[in-house]
This record gives C-alpha cells, structure tokens and sequence, in this order.
C-alpha cells in the first residue's frame, strides 16, 4: 500500500505502493495462499472499491488494476480450514488457470532446463547429454519447476571442464528414483554402468571434502596420481591446483 512521509520513524519520504505502481497495468501476486487473514481483509476492500489509504496517509487513491494471483495449494481446501476467507476467493475466482504439475508436461522439462541453463550458465556453454535430457524427463519432479531449477544450478556449481552437466548432479541420489529415471527394459553395457557408478561416487566424495583433492583421494583410499586421472577420463576435473 505504500506510506507517506512521517508514517513512521524512517519515513522521510513517501513511498509508492504496489497497487499504485501497477496502475493501469496488471500486478501479480505469487503464494496468495500465504497471504495472511489481516491482510486478505485489506486486499479484499481494494478489489471490490478500486481504492485504498496509504500507510500513515488520509487521502483515499483509487487503482485501475488486473490482478494475477497464483497459489501452490487449491484454495478451496484453505477456504475450508478455515486459513483463507471464501469471499475474497469468489473475488479473485473468476478466470482459473490450472497448470499441470511438471510431471505431466511431457517435453516441458528438457526446454525448461535448457532455459535455466542460460540463465545461471554465467556466459559459459553448458551441455546436456541425450541421456541426461532422457533421464531428466522420466524424473517425476515432485518439486515442480523450483526444484528443476535448484538442479541446474546445483550441477552448474559441480559441472567439469568439458562443460557437460553430470546426470548425477541433476538428478537426486535417493535410490527410490533410480528406476524412474532408466527406460524400462534398457540393458546398458556394464562399463557404462560401472564408468557412472564411479563419477556419481567421486563426485560425491568431492562433494564431502569441499573438493579437496588430497582428502578425496584419503577418503576413497587411492593416491592423489590415481585420482587427478580419474577426475579428468571421468570429466570431474575443474582444473583447480592444489
């Protein structure tokens, strides 16, 4: 709502509000569920009147506005508890737009990691293996788009130096989802199996040490020369010294 000049101790100047900077315009609320009752009250009385008081001001300003809201949760259930008041949830029902969970948005994934990529990607090309873009697919995503893109950014912070983005880093390695991201009926040769094995291990022993070559090598009980070739025929080498 914004505040006038004087509202409260630091208030040397009056400051616009999101109703009034959106003005004319369209202003999107995310996690509306969230939105506590005190203030679902105030928020009700802008969209049925067009107008509201700053914080600390007398003059009443009125708002031409579109609002967006989305929730993560069906409101209807938080109508029923009780957490989210019915009749500003008949005011802002009038257009539903449902989206599917990520799930079931076949093709979806591998455009949105492909997006994400160049946003955290820091200018540098990342690449992402047809295997992965398979697996990634499979992968139920429980976490929707936000925990796709915690992944991405996960397997940027860890990826090599040949720029690929490791299947290990993206995916998580709880065994529960082992099977859900391998094609039903895939055979895959045994050194495959056993090459990824060993970087989805070293990689995690990479991961405990802080990427810490010398305690890496301790830890997984080899010497430092027998590491540095793994690092770099496994592509895990960032080429840091140590």
């Amino acid at each position: 709502f914004g505040h006038d000049r004087g509202a409260f101790t630091d208030a040397h100047k009056e400051r616009k509000g999101r109703f009034e900077l959106a003005d004319h315009g369209t202003l999107f609320l995310d996690d509306i569920d969230d939105m506590p009752r005190a203030m679902q009250v105030k928020f009700l009385r802008v969209l049925q009147e067009r107008n509201f008081e700053r914080l600390g001001g007398e003059t009443t300003r009125s708002v031409d506005i579109r609002v967006i809201a989305a929730t993560k949760v069906p409101l209807r259930d938080e109508v029923r508890a009780g957490r989210f008041r019915e009749d500003l949830y008949y005011r802002i029902h009038v257009v539903p737009v449902l989206l599917p969970p990520l799930r079931e948005r076949e093709g979806d994934v591998a455009l949105l990691a492909e997006h994400l990529i160049g946003r955290h990607g820091g200018g540098k090309t990342w690449k992402l293996s047809e295997a992965t873009r398979n697996a990634l697919e499979r992968y139920p995503w429980p976490g929707n788009v936000r925990e796709l893109e915690n992944a991405i950014q996960r397997a940027i912070a860890l990826g090599g130096a040949d720029g690929e983005l490791a299947r290990e880093h993206l995916l998580p390695l709880d065994t529960r989802w082992r099977g859900a991201t391998e094609p039903a009926g895939e055979v895959r040769p045994l050194q495959d199996v056993l090459r990824e094995a060993e970087r989805e291990h070293i990689a995690r022993a990479l991961s405990v040490t802080g990427g810490h070559r010398t305690q890496t090598a301790e830890l997984l009980g080899i010497s430092r020369k027998v590491l540095w070739e793994k690092l770099r025929d496994l592509g895990l080498d960032d080429g840091k010294k140590e």
